[in-house]
């Protein structure tokens, strides 16, 4: 299961670097259910795998010019506070056991199903765009006005998303750079990393900051097998197929958020 966990990170790896968001979403399920981490701890874990990873992708995007960074810091100033306080005050408030009349719901099974359900999202919105009609490669993509308002409320909600479940929420972000800000694709794939990067290494430090417990070797090999992934991803992403890799990862996505609803409830 180890073997498998770390092979299951390269592609996470991979994922991430060709389409900037969505391959994180699988970190947390690789550490709980192939490598043994409890949720409370996988998510903090995640942060620090998933931020690295990201960052060492954005490196790539930074050299061909394609990271807006004004944008970007727009985005991810609201997010990183979002995400900050989320792991370093609101995951330690959570009880052990949340009761709800008589029913009682433990901690780790909350995250998990969450989890589930954010993953579901994500397949859902993956699999719209996938199947939707593609937009003409000669139509121009009108550059808009950036609503301040919105990319702050959006860049907080993806920011406590983060902070509680661990993932990176690229499939948040690139919506909202393309929709709201008008942001061609590839431009928003470096954003996405840019950011993600950034708000998931400042919340790890959230996670320091209340003790938790770094576990080795399994963090430094996972760092690698996500930065092979990674690295391999900037060596092929220019000769896949974008939007059948999206359809792929979308159908995989949502099995394994069946998986985890169907263990974690059944």
């Amino acid at each position: 299961m180890i073997i498998l966990g770390y092979i299951a990170a390269v592609l996470m790896g991979m994922v991430l670097g060709v389409i900037g968001g969505g391959g994180s979403i699988l970190t947390v399920p690789i550490l709980v259910y192939l490598m043994g981490v409890t949720p409370d701890v996988a998510t903090g874990y995640s942060l620090l795998i998933v931020g690295a990873t990201a960052a060492f992708g954005a490196v790539r995007y930074f050299k061909e010019g394609l990271v807006d960074v004004k944008a970007s810091i727009l985005f991810a100033v609201p997010s990183i506070i979002a995400v900050y306080l989320s792991r370093a005050y609101l995951m330690p408030a959570i009880p052990e056991t949340i009761s709800f009349q008589s029913l009682t719901i433990d901690k780790n099974l909350g995250i998990m199903v969450l989890f589930a359900a954010l993953m579901l999202a994500s397949a859902a919105m993956m699999l719209k765009k996938a199947y939707s009609k593609s937009t003409p490669a000669t139509q121009v993509i009108e550059k808009k006005q950036p609503n301040i308002g919105l990319i702050v409320i959006e860049g907080a909600v993806v920011g406590v998303v983060t902070g509680i479940l661990g993932a990176g929420g690229g499939f948040l972000i690139i919506p909202a750079l393309v929709l709201i800000l008008g942001m061609p694709m590839k431009n928003a794939v470096g954003a996405s990393l840019f950011i993600i990067a950034l708000k998931s290494l400042l919340g790890f430090v959230g996670d320091l900051q209340t003790g938790i417990q770094l576990e080795m070797p399994l963090l430094p090999l996972m760092l690698v097998a996500t930065f092979i992934g990674m690295a391999v991803s900037t060596k092929v992403a220019g000769k896949l197929d974008g939007a059948a890799l999206q359809k792929f990862f979308a159908f995989f996505t949502l099995v394994i958020a069946v998986f985890i609803m169907t263990k974690e409830l059944l």
